[in-house]
């Protein structure tokens, strides 16, 4: 197996955590962020770009090409944000922020990556990462739960573009994961209580032990016969409702 990989969004939780994953395994990486001061002890070649256009896209895949000596085998896509707000509440500009962090970055990550490996004729694996938000109605995240829709559409439409050229594309879809673009929501006791109580197996996500562990398997061989799946990582979140005993 080539072990290179790509990974955006690199200085948020989940990239950073993947990022250490990997290079303990021996993985060659190259880091994208847009602001590369965050990049600061993170492994691998840093690259700054904006991934939301297609110019940076794909100087991003170019530099990490450059970077590592061919075209990354594997691409981890951690780039995105969040917005939690009514849709009577949403601004245009974030809905357009969202959308431009989230969908947009994926699309053209994907277009630039796919292009690179097609040109140097080799198969490869990439990871995206929707939200819990995407497959099931939660109030107040119109916004991103539209963005999030659209890279699992993505996901499936080109897993089965590329299948035949031995490419998999596949997504995590994560429930509440403590990390630096969460921690506002976790940022006390009772307020963890309360977002630990709303999943089944009793307990937030964790940016490392749970998002890149899966993000980590999905690029492995290990997970080669899977394509165009959308992974649920949401302590039971969307597919479990526990029997509570009545009072």
């Amino acid at each position: 197996m080539d072990l290179t990989c790509l990974i955006t969004g690199a200085s948020g939780g989940v990239g950073r955590a993947l990022a250490l994953r990997l290079a303990d395994a021996g993985w060659r990486l190259a880091v994208v962020s847009r602001d590369g001061a965050r990049l600061a002890g993170v492994p691998g070649a840093a690259i700054v770009a904006d991934v939301s256009a297609a110019e940076g896209a794909a100087r991003a895949v170019q530099a990490a090409s450059d970077a590592l000596g061919s075209a990354p085998s594997r691409l981890a896509h951690c780039a995105g944000s969040t917005l939690i707000a009514p849709i009577a509440r949403t601004r245009e500009a974030q809905y357009r922020e969202v959308m431009a962090a989230n969908l947009d970055s994926a699309f053209f990550t994907l277009q630039a990556w796919l292009g690179a490996l097609a040109t140097a004729k080799q198969p490869g694996a990439a990871v995206m990462f929707s939200s819990v938000v995407a497959g099931i109605g939660v109030a107040n995240h119109a916004a991103i739960a539209a963005a999030k829709g659209g890279i699992e559409a993505l996901v499936r439409s080109l897993a089965a573009d590329v299948s035949a050229s031995g490419i998999r594309i596949n997504a995590v879809a994560p429930g509440l994961m403590r990390s630096p673009m969460t921690e506002r929501l976790v940022a006390n006791e009772a307020a963890a209580k309360q977002v630990a109580a709303q999943y089944p197996l009793g307990r937030h996500g964790d940016a490392a032990a749970d998002g890149a562990a899966a993000a980590a398997w999905l690029l492995s061989d290990d997970a080669g016969w899977i394509t165009g799946q959308v992974l649920g990582l949401d302590g039971g979140f969307s597919a479990v409702r526990p029997f509570v005993k009545g009072s």
